[in-house]
């Protein structure tokens, strides 16, 4: 099974892929990390990526799909695999098509209030990682870690104005990929709001797991 996710930032996508990669038994694909990993290592396709990176542009679409392909001849990809924040346009979609057959494109819902909510309330300790949330998951005293007591953070990219931004950016780009798997046929929805442990069994159900 090939899988894409797709979803605003911040709908669980992260969490459900993890569920499914020990469900499944199939690797999760980040071109993030492909493109580290590549630049790293000063491969070919590592070293245009670098270029690009070091004159301030966007890493060419050709060289992201150069390397999901690479990556999808490794053996641990014989059963499939999930991809993660990728492809973020039609564009890289087409392209993807043309290396391989995409099963399925499974969108995590989440209304953008939800999202906002969820983002913005997130409190994170820069010492020891923990992560809180103001409603949902509130720390024992107010600013505080309950693990270690250091003072907790908002992160950069959850301040409301940024998380504004990533979803305009993400309404304007990526949405347009579910109409685009709705016609191939491929497109399945989950309702992205409830507990972890809610959304999995239906990403499960959805997916037949």
């Amino acid at each position: 099974m090939k899988l894409i996710l797709l979803g605003a930032p911040g709908a669980g996508k992260g969490t459900q892929a993890e569920f499914i990669m020990k469900k499944a038994g199939i690797p999760s694909i980040s071109t993030g990390n492909l493109l580290r990993a590549a630049v790293k290592a000063g491969t070919p396709l590592g070293l245009q990526a670098k270029s690009a990176m070091d004159a301030g542009k966007l890493v060419p679409d050709e060289v992201v799909i150069g390397m999901v392909k690479e990556r999808l001849a490794e053996p641990d990809c014989g059963k499939g695999c999930i991809f993660d924040g990728f492809p973020r346009t039609v564009k890289q979609a087409e392209a993807l098509d043309a290396i391989t057959t995409i099963d399925c494109a499974l969108l995590i819902d989440v209304p953008d209030a939800v999202i906002e909510e969820r983002m913005t309330g997130r409190r994170v300790c820069l010492a020891c990682g923990a992560t809180f949330h103001v409603a949902a998951n509130p720390p024992k005293q107010e600013g505080a870690c309950d693990k270690c007591g250091a003072p907790l953070s908002i992160r950069p990219d959850d301040k409301a104005e940024v998380v504004k931004d990533r979803l305009a950016t993400y309404h304007e780009q990526t949405e347009p990929l579910i109409d685009y798997y709705r016609g191939k046929g491929k497109l399945k929805t989950v309702n992205g709001q409830g507990t972890v442990d809610e959304i999995s069994g239906l990403v499960a159900k959805a997916l037949g797991l």
